[in-house]
């Protein structure tokens, strides 16, 4: 007995033949939630930066390094996290190149700031620490695609087109890092290299074969990974209290804003968690590249908000260049962004329209529209957050009075498709 229990319990190396893409009650591991907490540091520091530039009405320059920063930050953990459902072996090789890939994740953090930093003084695009984060990763990445190509033949195509393109990706990315190019260039030529990034696995997964990833297990750890980007709203929502209170002390407002950062983070947790994808995922699989990749937007609009709310703090803080209405928007905006991502990324996994999701959204931009309007009125900061908070409020109370109806007829025709 003690034997087996050893044997069971120990981390030699397993043949990488691929996950079972059916099994049951398959969960997401201690090893790949530990990994998820090197994104914590990434989208703070994102945020965090994106929030400076925003404050000083540098939008449009922080727009675009916060765009490259999302893509690469959610690029990041999207390769590991399908690779992880196909080939996980948990193996101690496998466990140190996950190790590896947090190292790069942390320096990829790291790189952030000098990044935001080149963009916002309009100098050449520094991205060479991000990009050396990277390097760390796709090391360890391609020798776990080059592994599977060896040890799993009925997928060697696969594996290798998969080690072949983040191969490509990474060359040109060190190439532009050198290149030592304005930022203007560079959004000529990053398009390139993002099509480069996007392809490889699209074609992989729909025209090769694809990999034995689980559907249950990947909708599973898009969603832990919302509410890893939630917890930049409650940061957001901290970090503004504290300005508000050190200003004023404990006012209504700063009660409102407590109200409305956590109303809020748990509205967008509550909306996000309608969508059916396990099930829908178990069905079509070949809805999962643009499900997967869609999320790079919503994760990009909840890393914004919270990042909204760090400019409130500015803003009341007396540091910003911006007022109290652009304090505003750059939480409403964002917020109208996720909603956007979310009806249409709902539709498309459904393959259906519902005339109540019309509703629903006219709704929730109507309450962010009068959030807007209440501000630039001369209207309280608390209360027009609370607005704000109030737009996915809409959503949540339609779908538990109506819209769950229309959910479960929907799939019962989605699922009974031949």
């Amino acid at each position: 007995m003690s034997e087996l229990m050893s044997t069971e319990r120990s981390h030699r190396l397993h043949r990488m033949t691929g996950r079972d893409p059916l099994e049951s009650h398959r969960a997401a591991t201690p090893l790949e939630l530990l990994f998820d907490l090197a994104f914590v540091v990434a989208f703070s520091q994102a945020g965090e930066q994106f929030a400076h530039l925003v404050a000083e009405d540098q939008w449009l320059p922080g727009l675009g390094a916060f765009a490259f920063a999302m893509f690469a930050i959610c690029w990041a953990w999207i390769n590991f996290s399908w690779f992880a459902s196909a080939y996980d072996t948990d193996d101690w090789f496998y466990r140190v190149a996950t190790m590896v890939q947090m190292v790069g994740v942390v320096v990829l953090a790291l790189g952030l700031p000098a990044l935001f930093t080149s963009v916002a003084h309009g100098e050449s695009f520094d991205n060479g620490v991000m990009v050396a984060g990277y390097v760390v990763m796709r090391v360890a990445m391609v020798a776990q695609w080059l592994r599977a190509a060896a040890q799993d033949p009925a997928r060697r195509r696969v594996a290798i087109s998969y080690a072949s393109f983040v191969t490509l990706a990474q060359v040109g990315w060190v190439l532009l890092a050198f290149a030592d190019l304005p930022f203007e260039t560079v959004l000529i030529l990053v398009p390139v290299l993002f099509i480069v990034e996007l392809g490889g696995p699209a074609l992989a997964e729909t025209k090769l074969g694809g990999t034995p990833w689980n559907a249950s297990h990947i909708a599973e750890r898009y969603g832990l990974l919302t509410i890893i980007a939630l917890g930049e709203v409650l940061f957001g929502t901290v970090t503004s209290v504290a300005a508000l209170v050190a200003e004023q002390g404990w006012s209504t407002d700063a009660v409102l804003v407590v109200v409305a950062g956590v109303g809020l983070t748990f509205g967008l947790w509550w909306t996000y968690f309608i969508m059916p994808s396990a099930e829908v995922l178990n069905r079509y699989r070949r809805r999962a590249v643009i499900w997967g990749y869609s999320h790079i937007l919503l994760y990009g609009a909840i890393a914004a908000t919270g990042a909204g709310l760090h400019v409130v703090a500015f803003v009341v803080e007396g540091q910003a260049s911006i007022d109290t209405t652009g304090a505003v928007l750059s939480v409403a905006i964002p917020v109208l962004l996720f909603s956007i991502v979310l009806f249409s990324l709902y539709t498309y996994l459904i393959h259906e329209g519902d005339p109540l999701h019309l509703g629903l959204f006219v709704g929730t931009v109507g309450m962010l529209v009068a959030s807007v309007w209440l501000v630039a009125a001369g209207g309280p900061l608390g209360v027009s957050l609370v607005l704000v908070t109030l737009s996915p409020t809409v959503v949540v109370v339609g779908y538990e009075l109506v819209g769950h109806r229309h959910q479960t007829a929907a799939l019962s025709r989605q699922l009974a498709r031949e």
